[in-house]
């Protein structure tokens, strides 16, 4: 038998996103995780689900789920600054710095921002 589903998980792509939006605003981040994880898992090709997914696993501690999900961004959009940043941030809070350096690097460099 299967589970029963949510609310969280009915309606249009456009009002899951919009929902995610307002759980991951009110600070409700394991809640605005599991809407987009059927939103990003659904468009791919899409940053925006993506990157806010990224966002509430690494709000709500799930720091090996953020982690996966920026590498995975960072493969396919390697341009896109916020993803340095944030893996970085993700790697410092799970502890390796060392291998978080590079990407905050990049993250200073893409913003403009060069050591003296």
């Amino acid at each position: 038998m299967n589970a029963p589903t949510t609310y969280f998980e009915h309606g249009t792509a456009a009002e899951r996103w919009a929902r995610a939006q307002l759980f991951f605003d009110a600070k409700e981040y394991a809640t605005a995780a599991r809407i987009l994880e059927t939103l990003a898992g659904e468009a791919h090709e899409q940053l925006a689900p993506r990157l806010l997914l990224a966002r509430a696993y690494y709000h709500s501690a799930q720091l090996s789920r953020a982690e996966r999900e920026l590498r995975a961004i960072l493969e396919r959009w390697p341009v896109e600054d916020y993803a340095q940043l944030m893996l970085g941030r993700t790697l410092e809070r799970l502890g390796r710095a060392t291998e978080a350096r590079p990407y905050l690097r990049m993250a200073a460099a893409m913003a403009g921002e060069f050591p003296e």
